[in-house]
């Protein structure tokens, strides 16, 4: 099991830096559903990985920064 949540935690890294970059550098626009499915799929893997190390606080912030992705694809939508 900690394989696996190494795997999503590096994933999850990996999407919410890249969304970053390419709304930095306007590749992609902040409000649009790409940009925040990106967080969104991002957070629920570094998620797990944090629950996983019993890490509170970051599982905090990962389930504030996804809601706020789940809050914004429904609005634009």
């Amino acid at each position: 099991m900690e394989i696996l949540t190494q795997v999503l935690g590096w994933i999850g890294t990996f999407l919410v830096l890249l969304a970053y970059f390419l709304v930095s550098n306007k590749k992609l626009s902040p409000t649009s559903a790409v940009y925040q499915l990106m967080n969104l799929v991002g957070v629920i893997g570094v998620g797990a990985n944090v629950f996983y190390q019993h890490a509170w606080p970051a599982l905090a912030l990962q389930t504030i920064w996804g809601l706020i992705a789940v809050a914004a694809l429904v609005k634009n939508r």
